[in-house]
């Protein structure tokens, strides 16, 4: 009965469409009115793909809002020569979209830990902790070893899946851990951020429980930055023993197990079991600084290695691809940092559906939280999207000039409500903003972040509107409308069959 009202439904619209098509032939068609139509006829024709998912990848644009994401768009489409406007990126192609509510349990606005957890866990948790439930209280160790809670990794190498992790922070950072760790304290990365009390107890850092992951076989590939938190100072780390060594650990504790350091290295990871990269002492290098002799690889040549490590395990994997510097970018209040690294995600994502059959493998595309960076000004189309505002005359034609704000100053079209953009002039008149892709934006406020080393940093916030989430293979069709983030965990073992 469904289906033959479905076909009815859609003999119907096909019909109306047909009409419009005709209609519109009669007249000049504009390039926007036929992607028009050929995007409501792709529509049409979608069918639910109940198929058990053998694979499912994850990817998290950190700190990848709406706002990034319309911005990424015209950057990518205008580095390729076009307005921008009309460009769509990858995973924009998918036929399945809902928005996210990504409220921790103790905050308005999260963070990259308590969504991580919902993200992985299937469960909301506060602000700051890795993959422990809500009635923990964050930095008690004795509460979090009360209340762990079942991650997706452990829970995908107990079925017997492949696993990996790929990421442009630290592999110890918030989100990646959050596949793999426990903690009450996301800061806890190694022993030396770790309190005597809490490993008196028996809480771990988050870099050991990495070594020491005994759920299946262990994670199968991991990737990213973070070297410092596996090594003693004798090899360039800054872990508690000087001598201390977390990879030798690993290598000597199972079988055919890899390290590697370098972007050659990585071509060439062969027949081994399990690899871990680790390319950069912390966090990997932003894009628009890295030097043409670099050993890091991409997020997109990570994602391309650890596909086809992953793929070799018959009965298929999850993968979680992290973009994790399109947040620091935020953070530091440079737009640019952040759409080069949105852009590089994008391009991994483009490899994803490239290298998977979208019959058994479902990808979902989504953000962990947004920022407070906002696309405004009334620029004439095709701006660029990284200069100042230059709007439209009386006639809707563009002004050869910037527009000028009531200070007599121009302004750009991309800035923060928050961040240290605003200490350029806090005491005094509004300076003529930097524009281009190392330029730090304009922003109204001034906020400053707290390190665990109690250092004080200008810093951007993190803001608390809701994200999106973009779904394509088995089961994609369940994501759509407003979703509470902790159910992407449950969609994910929906599709996998494990109800």
């Amino acid at each position: 009965m469904q289906n033959s009202l479905f076909k009815k439904i859609s003999t119907l619209v096909s019909l109306a469409i047909i009409v419009l098509c005709s209609s519109a032939a009669l007249a000049e068609e504009s390039p926007s009115a036929v992607h028009l139509h050929e995007t409501l006829q792709s529509r049409i024709n979608i069918q639910p793909n109940t198929n058990t998912a053998r694979n499912v990848i994850l990817f998290i644009g950190d700190g990848m809002g709406i706002s990034t994401i319309t911005a990424t768009r015209i950057f990518d489409g205008q580095s390729k020569g076009e307005s921008g406007e009309e460009n769509i990126l990858s995973f924009e192609r998918f036929p399945h979209v809902a928005l996210i509510k990504t409220y921790n349990t103790n905050q308005q606005v999260s963070d990259s830990a308590g969504t991580g957890t919902a993200m992985h866990s299937g469960v909301k948790t506060r602000a700051g902790m890795i993959a422990v439930g809500p009635n923990t209280l964050r930095g008690s160790c004795a509460h979090s070893l009360k209340n762990p809670l079942l991650t997706i990794g452990e829970l995908a190498e107990q079925k017997g899946k492949a696993t990996g992790i790929v990421t442009t922070t630290r592999v110890t950072h918030a989100t990646p851990a959050t596949v793999y760790a426990h903690s009450p304290e996301r800061a806890w990365e190694s022993d030396r951020y770790i309190p005597t009390q809490a490993k008196e107890q028996g809480c771990q850092d988050i870099a050991s429980q990495l070594i020491n992951f005994k759920y299946g076989d262990g994670i199968d590939i991991v990737l990213g930055g973070g070297q410092k938190m596996f090594f003693g100072s004798a090899n360039g780390g800054e872990r508690i023993n000087k001598d201390d060594d977390l990879i030798a650990r690993w290598l000597s504790e199972g079988d055919r197990r890899q390290y590697i350091t370098t972007q050659k290295e990585l071509e060439s990871i062969g027949t081994y079991n399990q690899v871990i990269g680790l390319f950069s002492s912390s966090h990997m290098t932003y894009l628009v600084e890295k030097q043409d002799d670099s050993n890091e690889p991409t997020l997109s040549q990570m994602t391309a290695s650890a596909l086809k490590h992953l793929d070799k395990n018959k009965s298929g994997y999850f993968l979680m691809v992290e973009g994790g510097r399109i947040d620091h970018g935020h953070h530091e209040g440079i737009a640019g940092y952040a759409l080069t690294q949105a852009q590089e995600f994008a391009k991994a994502v483009e490899v994803a559906i490239t290298n998977t059959d979208a019959e058994d493998t479902l990808i979902l595309v989504t953000a962990d939280h947004s920022h407070v960076f906002n696309i405004a000004g009334y620029p004439t189309r095709g701006n660029p999207i990284l200069g100042l505002v230059k709007g439209n005359d009386s006639q809707g034609e563009p002004k050869a000039e910037p527009n000028l704000a009531a200070d007599g100053v121009p302004y750009t079209t991309l800035g923060y409500l928050n961040g240290p953009g605003a200490l350029n002039y806090a005491d005094e008149a509004r300076p003529k903003p930097e524009t281009g892709v190392n330029a730090r934006q304009q922003s109204a406020i001034p906020t400053q972040s707290t390190l665990a080393n109690g250092f004080k940093i200008n810093f951007e916030t993190h803001a608390g509107e809701d994200v999106a989430l973009y779904a394509n293979g088995p089961w994609a069709h369940l994501v759509g409308g407003v979703l509470e983030q902790n159910a992407i965990f449950h969609l994910m073992k929906h599709a996998y069959g494990w109800n």
